[in-house]
C-alpha cells in the first residue's frame, strides 16, 4: 500500500481531494522545508522572515513583482469588504508573528514592499503550521488548492529572490 493509498483509506477528508490538491500540499511541503532551510538556516519565525526580507532589501535583491499575485489572493481571501475574514482568524496569528503589520498589510493600509513581502511569508508560515500541526485536518484539508497554489508560487519567488 502506498503513503496515499494509506492516507485515502485513514485520513478523513483525503479520498476527496483532488489530484491538483494533493498535488499541491505535496509540493507546498516540499518548498517550504528546501525555503526553511535555505533561506531561514532552519529556524523559521516571523522575526527570521523579517530579517531575511530586510537583507533583500538592502542587498537591492527584493522585487515585489513576482510575489503581488500572492499578495492579492491573500489580501482578498482574509480582508474582504472593510473586515477581517473568518479566514483570517484561522490562521491562528499569535503574538510574535507581528499580526500588526501583517494586518495593516492585508488592510492595504501598509503597502511598503518590504512590509507587504514579510507579511506574505508570515501568511505562509501560518498556513506551514496549520498544516504541519494538524489544524487543518479538522476539516479535511479541503478547500486548499488556491492557498497551496499561491503559496508555492510566494515560495518559489523567495527562493529565487534569496539565491538571486
Amino acid at each position: 500500500m502506498t503513503p496515499i493509498d494509506w492516507l485515502c483509506a485513514k485520513a478523513p477528508g483525503f479520498s476527496d481531494l483532488s489530484e491538483n490538491e494533493r498535488a499541491a500540499i505535496m509540493h507546498f511541503s516540499l518548498l517550504w522545508s528546501f525555503f526553511e532551510a535555505e533561506a531561514l538556516h532552519t529556524n523559521a519565525s516571523a522575526k527570521s522572515i523579517l530579517a531575511l526580507v530586510h537583507e533583500w532589501a538592502s542587498t537591492g535583491r527584493l522585487n515585489i513583482a513576482p510575489f503581488a499575485a500572492s499578495l492579492a489572493y491573500f489580501r482578498d481571501r482574509y480582508f474582504n469588504q472593510g473586515t477581517f475574514t473568518e479566514h483570517f482568524r484561522g490562521l491562528n496569528l499569535r503574538g510574535h508573528d507581528s499580526p500588526y503589520l501583517v494586518g495593516a498589510v492585508l488592510k492595504g493600509e501598509n503597502t511598503n514592499d518590504v512590509d507587504a513581502v514579510s507579511a506574505l511569508l508570515i501568511v505562509i508560515f501560518r498556513i506551514r503550521n496549520n498544516l504541519f500541526h494538524g489544524v487543518k485536518w479538522s476539516y479535511g484539508i479541503r478547500g486548499q488548492l488556491d492557498n497551496f497554489t499561491n503559496a508555492n508560487t510566494a515560495l518559489m519567488a523567495a527562493l529565487d529572490t534569496n539565491n538571486g
